[in-house]
């Protein structure tokens, strides 16, 4: 094939998006004879979005060196640009560093350009990663401005996409969403390249799960996937892409499909060597299987996770949890607690915390994280976060007794997660509404919860859920308590071992008072006169 041939394939192949075989018949091309700079920028950009980093870097390097000797300092500036920056994502700050001087020093005496909107870029990405989030909001505001100076779709998007993340973690989420929405109308009409396109879709995708907004995630996901899709060929999107839709599969129910998308988006980030994202691709394998029941497989997924990036999520705590060691999980919630601050990761943590606080009887913690996570819930008004902060509140006034309180709160709850269509986390608040029933003494509906809960754990296999579904429903066939709620079971098996009113206030977190309200039920419902005739009853029924 000559080089005009392979060179008219490959810009063909190139404009059509085929990816691969731009790629291809480009390097063919430049086999023959070096090609010129404009067709080294194809090339390049064809190479990186089929995973040939190397290849594309060295020909962007290309590319910049050939518009330096053409002085076409702009189109120099540009490429110069994409490998400081890229070099920055990646990590490398040396070679960023380098390069963006490098862009900076060709700009200085050059002309009013769009390039110096780019070269604004990598300032408001090291404020907005450094925490000066006030500062990032205004220098991508500034880009913005250039942008709309001189018409840059790619970099307006960029503009856009920045200030929307640095309002988001300012805690203006409304705002900050309704910049990324803008953002995504560019990137899904084909406005902007494809290199931006894809950093721009993870990107937004990221910002919705700071603030757990699982309505945009499967929106914004569902139309990556078509964008990925159109392109089967690129490489560093799909992978990426496959690791947000796991985790959004995963909230759905769709757990088959979502560690298969999580396993697939291990193998692409993991090989030839380690990219960003991999550690979420593992971390959200883990997540599957430990919901699943396969403990040894979450294990070692986390495991994979925790070597990669020093945030392990809650997940290794909840593990813990399930094989039943909660002070191992409780020690491991507390690292994980110190380090996480965006707020919808850190309501997962707090979540996980107050349900381990539970386990190991540590009410005062438990409410203190309940009350941060509905702060949260509050300022960011997702419905997620919601949903989680009714279901912590109900957890604790259920432990406090206050079974009235709770049964508000976590049918609240149960109807956000309905809406959401989160089938997961529905039957989990179903099993503490029949809890919450029960000791209402609605033994009737807390049957007809607990079982709802299971049809639901059964149809996602959420096998350690099942088996406390089964002990619960056991219970009711085995246990002999007659009229009793499990609170008061509990007051009379104390009772019956011999403990004061003060001892059972303290080993079950409530007042005396309360204690004393318990044993006056008790002994009107089975008709005793005593704390004697109670042991009695107990041994009788088999309480103890």
């Amino acid at each position: 094939m000559s080089r005009g041939t392979a060179l008219t394939l490959g810009l063909e192949a190139f404009r059509n998006r085929r990816w691969s075989s731009a790629c291809s018949h480009l390097l063919d091309a430049d086999a023959e004879a070096p090609l010129e700079a404009e067709y080294l920028v194809q090339l390049a950009q064809a190479a990186l979005l089929v995973g040939r980093e190397s290849v594309g870097h060295e020909t962007l390097a290309r590319a910049h060196q050939g518009f330096v000797e053409q002085q076409q300092i702009t189109f120099a500036v540009r490429c110069a640009f994409w490998l400081g920056f890229m070099a920055l994502l990646n990590g490398e700050h040396a070679k960023a560093g380098g390069w963006l001087s490098r862009a900076g020093r060709l700009l200085e005496n050059g002309p009013e350009c769009v390039e110096r909107g780019y070269m604004m870029i990598p300032e408001a990405f090291r404020c907005f990663h450094s925490g000066q989030l006030a500062t990032a909001c205004t220098t991508f505001r500034k880009v913005a401005g250039v942008a709309r100076q001189f018409g840059d779709p790619d970099l307006m998007t960029l503009a856009l996409n920045g200030q929307g993340r640095a309002l988001i973690r300012q805690g203006d989420a409304a705002h900050g969403m309704r910049l990324l929405d803008e953002a995504m109308i560019a990137v899904t009409s084909g406005e902007v390249s494809p290199l931006s396109a894809g950093g721009v879709y993870c990107s937004v995708l990221e910002g919705c799960s700071e603030v757990l907004d699982l309505r945009r995630a499967q929106e914004w996901t569902s139309e990556l996937k078509k964008w990925c899709d159109a392109q089967p060929d690129i490489v560093p999107y799909r992978a990426a892409c496959l690791a947000h839709r796991a985790a959004v599969l995963q909230w759905c129910g769709e757990w088959t499909d979502a560690l298969q998308e999580a396993s697939r988006a291990c193998e692409l980030l993991g090989h030839p060597i380690p990219r960003s994202g991999l550690h979420a691709a593992y971390y959200q394998v883990g997540e599957i299987q430990r919901l699943r029941g396969n403990l040894a497989e979450a294990e070692r997924a986390y495991d994979q996770a925790g070597q990669l990036h020093a945030d392990p999520g809650p997940g290794l705590a909840m593990l813990w949890l399930a094989k039943g060691n909660p002070e191992k999980g409780m020690a491991v919630i507390r690292r994980v607690l110190e380090h996480v601050r965006e707020p919808g990761p850190r309501a997962l943590v707090l979540d996980a915390f107050v349900e381990i606080s539970l386990a190991t009887n540590d009410l005062q913690a438990a409410r203190t994280a309940s009350d941060e996570l509905s702060e949260i819930a509050t300022r960011m008004a997702f419905p997620v976060l919601r949903a989680l902060s009714l279901r912590a509140e109900g957890q604790l006034l259920l432990r406090s007794g206050d079974a009235r309180g709770a049964l508000t709160r976590l049918q609240q709850s149960w109807t956000l997660w309905g809406e959401l269509q989160v089938p997961y986390e529905s039957a989990r608040v179903r099993c503490l509404i029949a809890h919450t029933r029960r000791d209402l003494g609605d033994e009737e509906n807390a049957l007809i919860e607990m079982e709802a809960a299971r049809s639901g754990f059964e149809r996602l296999g959420a096998v350690l859920d099942l088996g406390c579904v089964n002990e619960f429903l056991q219970q009711r066939r085995t246990r002999s308590a007659g009229p009793l709620t499990d609170r008061e079971v509990e007051v009379l098996r104390l009772v019956a071992a011999g403990h004061t009113n003060r001892r059972i206030a303290d080993h079950l977190h409530i007042s005396e008072k309360t204690v004393a309200r318990h044993l006056s039920n008790i002994f009107t419902k089975l008709d005793l006169d005593s704390r004697t005739a109670a042991t009695v009853y107990a041994i009788e029924h088999k309480l103890l």
